[in-house]
């Protein structure tokens, strides 16, 4: 019936506190069993007419259905965003193994290197030596003038 609204008083959001509070605890009834439209309303500018009713519905259905087609736009990102990472991962494990080989190829190469300086060293202080007796020898040859070789 449109139009009869019910004749409740208005009463305070505390004293509907305090009547949920009492019916739960006197009666031990749940939340879920209790009538919200059995509870007086908290002042009759919060109530609905009847004819605000449709349009208040329609409102909350077409916000349920804006808020689900962003739902399913959040779920393709997170979709996406998920192969993405997956892709990532699976680059950088390739990059950590073509760093490891680098990396070994790296340190036998340095081995290579240190042995080489090494044998430089050792090649070095003969060459010295070499030169040094070479010097030694040409002091010692003596050219005599004016004598023929034969």
């Amino acid at each position: 019936m449109p139009g009869n609204k019910p004749n409740h008083k208005p009463v305070s959001k505390p004293a509907r506190q305090l009547l949920f509070s009492e019916a739960l605890q006197h009666k031990r009834l749940t939340p879920t069993k209790i009538n919200p439209q059995t509870l007086p309303p908290l002042n009759e500018s919060t109530t609905m007419s009847d004819k605000d009713q449709p349009t208040t519905m329609d409102r909350i259905l077409q916000e349920i259905t804006t808020a689900s087609r962003r739902i399913e736009g959040m779920d393709a990102s997170i979709t996406s965003l998920t192969l993405e990472t997956k892709s990532m991962r699976s680059d950088i494990a390739g990059f950590q193994s073509r760093v490891t080989g680098l990396e070994q190829r790296m340190g036998s190469l340095e081995t290579q290197i240190n042995m080489s300086q090494e044998r430089e060293q050792d090649l070095l202080h003969p060459r010295s030596k070499l030169t040094d007796m070479e010097d030694r020898s040409r002091r010692d040859n003596i050219r005599v003038l004016g004598i023929p070789e034969n």
